[in-house]
């Protein structure tokens, strides 16, 4: 063998350790590059899964320390007197304070946009009644969305509205109300809570939009004065929540014509509903709910909701509301979401037909 021959022979040999090496190294870098990247990725999966079970224990905590419960109305009324009644109960099994704070005015848009802006944390509590859906509606700049800024609770309670009228009216039915009005247009007068409540727009609905009447709305600052009026013969009508004109129905100083909801009422049976009085398809209640602040933990609402639901069905606790003329409901978040939604856009509706706004 020739010398060159040699050397090349010992040259190839010599580059083949050198030529495996860097095989070796190759495959080690993406050996690295494999195994960081699954570490990587198991760092996520535990980030995560602290994520979740972090979630999953705020109920298990809750609450750590005092609960606000906002009532948007004086004290004294019936929302005001069901959200003491809840708060008792919730402070007895949870073991913290809940402790309600009356915040009136403005129908209720003052507490309300208040708790919308509160912290999501499940220390702070809202009672709703229709106005929570129907003041956004009627106000030209809407203080607050009740889906948006809000995660639906439960809808507690429920009770009809009602048309009451003086004893001196000589109509007894729906029917002849509706006779009389057409026979003497703009010499009658309905009372309601004020302007833009419930009410208001379940009165519109029927003497304009359904019977084309002329008749007078008077709007009063709250449900006493409205039936106080009423009664001493200076409007003609009132609407109102049935439990408010029961008493009065009872002693003789209102006639019951209608009430607004599905069906008859035990505390004043021979009242019809407007579907007993030809007026079907149209049904009206004024309906308590309890809500937080958008952005609380959803097992916060969750155990909330399960515990007003169970409080709803004590014994005590029924026999109160029956005594306020209320009738326990205690839904599911998703249900109390869909009967806002339907509520919504039932009074949406009427606003817009009877062209009704308060700047």
């Amino acid at each position: 063998m020739s010398r060159r021959a040699f050397i090349t022979l010992l040259g190839g040999a010599a580059a083949w350790p050198l030529a495996a090496r860097a095989q070796q190294a190759d495959r080690g870098r993406r050996i690295g590059v494999l195994m960081g990247t699954a570490m990587n990725e198991l760092r996520i999966v535990a980030c995560v899964a602290g994520l979740l079970a972090a979630g999953g224990s705020y109920a298990q905590t809750y609450p750590s320390g005092n609960v606000r419960v906002v009532v948007p109305y004086p004290a004294g009324g019936p929302t005001d007197v069901m959200a003491r009644l809840v708060a008792q109960k919730l402070s007895e099994a949870l073991g913290q304070q809940f402790y309600v704070e009356n915040q009136g005015g403005a129908s209720g848009t003052i507490g309300t946009t208040a708790v919308a802006h509160a912290p999501a944390d499940g220390r702070t509590i809202l009672f709703t009644t229709p106005d929570f859906i129907v003041q956004p509606l009627v106000k030209a700049k809407a203080p607050y969305d009740p889906l948006k800024n809000f995660s639906p609770v439960t809808l507690a309670a429920a009770a009809p509205e009602m048309i009451a009228v003086n004893p001196s009216v000589p109509a007894k039915t729906l029917q002849e109300l509706v006779a009389l009005l057409k026979a003497n247009p703009g010499k009658h007068q309905y009372a309601t809570p004020g302007v833009g409540s419930p009410p208001h727009l379940e009165a519109e609905f029927i003497y304009k939009i359904t019977y084309h009447l002329d008749v007078v709305h008077v709007p009063f600052q709250g449900a006493a004065p409205a039936i106080t009026s009423t009664m001493a013969g200076h409007t003609s009508i009132v609407h109102m929540t049935m439990p408010a004109l029961t008493p009065h129905v009872k002693d003789g100083k209102l006639r019951g014509i209608a009430v607004t909801g599905s069906k008859r009422s035990p505390a004043l049976p021979d009242v019809p509903t407007l579907a007993d009085s030809d007026l079907a398809g149209f049904e009206a209640e004024f309906i308590m709910g309890v809500v937080v602040p958008a952005g609380t933990p959803k097992d916060i609402v969750e155990l909330l909701s399960s515990q007003i639901v169970r409080i709803l069905k004590l014994p005590d606790v029924k026999e109160r509301l029956a005594t306020l003329g209320y009738e326990p409901v205690g839904s599911t978040p998703d249900e109390f979401v869909e009967r806002i939604k339907s509520e919504t856009d039932k009074w949406s509706k009427v606003v817009r037909a009877a062209n009704i706004r308060i700047d």
